[in-house]
């Protein structure tokens, strides 16, 4: 079913009732780190102990279960929940002709906030959400989150190393070399978004006009816009709670449409050159704007579009 540095994972049934479910076989190492959880008095490996954590407490669904697991001298191995039929994604983004519709998207991702907002009230930092790592019934649209080998226990300090993939890490991260779990959380679920909506990672330009409500992509509502902005800000202290994600206005329908002529012009070229930004108008259009600003935000304007992460 997959492959990747961990090692494995394949198909299976469970012998007693014939389930369907996933192997995932992992190589130990010798810096393998292993924690301890309430209930097992021995240290288990941290992607089976936070796995288990992350699912203490009432059953959610958007979150996968680990059923069982093995351990051997070299490997372990998670017996894990097996929906179907499934694709993660990336696949499903593929499938239905590179980016989705808004109705859709909600759906996703209102499933994707839900999880991770768990997770981290059960003490459990996923690190590692993205595309690849949600999983959607295809024919229940259920999402679920996978994979906790990235992950780590959750901890009012902060963090100085990443384990995630670096489209999804936080610039923060790549400014000062550490971020706090929550913030960089919500980061990842803004890239997640605009990734369905759009069909692409943001690129610097996209996120410089997020951040001073210049972006916004033909017929998408306001209260899009809006969501994705609050996810998305540079400043980890400026974006929305984790937990007050699935109550933004965007997941109460129906929402307002963004009328063409309100698009700004920038946006309007982006999308005439169906996903390549025209470089003479958007770049004219930045800079007439940020002459008309204030001394101190104009410094502030230059720093964010001059920098130099691009991440794909």
């Amino acid at each position: 079913m997959g492959k990747g540095g961990f090692g494995v994972v394949h198909e299976g049934r469970r012998l007693e009732d014939g389930l369907k479910v996933a192997l995932k076989y992992v190589t130990k190492t010798k810096n393998m780190e292993c924690i301890f959880t309430p209930d097992h008095p021995a240290p288990l490996p941290k992607e089976i102990a936070l796995t288990i954590l992350a699912n203490k407490g009432p059953h959610v669904p958007q979150i996968i279960r680990l059923l069982d697991w093995t351990d051997h001298p070299d490997h372990f191995v998670m017996v894990l929940e097996c929906p179907s039929p499934c694709e993660n994604l990336v696949e499903f983004i593929r499938r239905h002709g590179g980016s989705l519709d808004e109705d859709t998207a909600r759906q996703i991702v209102w499933q994707v906030a839900h999880a991770a907002n768990v997770c981290c009230l059960r003490g459990v930092l996923h690190r590692d959400v993205k595309l690849d790592n949600l999983l959607i019934n295809r024919e229940t649209s259920e999402v679920k989150l996978i994979d906790f080998g990235c992950g780590d226990i959750l901890r009012r300090s902060p963090y100085r190393s990443y384990h995630g993939t670096v489209a999804y890490s936080p610039p923060e991260y790549h400014r000062r070399g550490k971020y706090y779990g929550r913030p960089a959380t919500v980061w990842s679920l803004g890239i997640v978004m605009f990734a369905l909506l759009c069909g692409h990672f943001p690129s610097d330009f996209d996120l410089f006009l997020l951040q001073y409500k210049r972006f916004c992509k033909p017929g998408m509502s306001k209260e899009c816009c809006h969501l994705l902005r609050a996810l998305l800000y540079e400043k980890p202290s400026r974006r929305l709670g984790l937990g007050q994600i699935t109550s933004h206005n965007w997941f109460k329908a129906p929402n307002s449409v963004v009328a063409s002529s309100e698009v700004p012009v920038k946006a309007q070229a982006r999308a005439s050159t169906k996903g390549h930004l025209n470089p003479e108008v958007s770049v004219m259009a930045t800079w007439f704007e940020i002459l008309q600003s204030s001394a101190k935000d104009t410094a502030v304007r230059i720093e964010v579009f001059s920098r130099k992460k691009h991440i794909e």
